[in-house]
């Protein structure tokens, strides 16, 4: 495949796992853990390195919010829920 191709078919990706992502945020708080078994279950091979700073954009653009356990450390469990412009 083309270097092109790979980059239009990774956009493509990125672009699809957010409009995942934003529908089960949707339904209610997802973690990140959860969200990799999805998208796989799905067929795509989603690394965490691509899936966790993916999430944190989407966090940064204010389509989702997090919130983790202050007492778990930099590695707490996150949780991603759905804002209003995330809708």
């Amino acid at each position: 495949m083309k270097h092109e191709n790979k980059i239009l078919v990774r956009e493509f990706l990125l672009a699809f796992w957010k409009v995942h992502i934003l529908h089960h945020a949707g339904e209610g708080p997802l973690v990140g853990q959860w969200m990799l078994s999805e998208l796989r279950e799905h067929g795509y091979d989603v690394s965490p390195g691509t899936l966790y700073p993916l999430l944190r954009r989407m966090e940064g653009y204010g389509w989702l919010r997090s919130k983790a356990d202050p007492k778990g450390g930099a590695r707490a469990r996150r949780e991603y829920f759905l804002t209003r412009e995330g809708r």
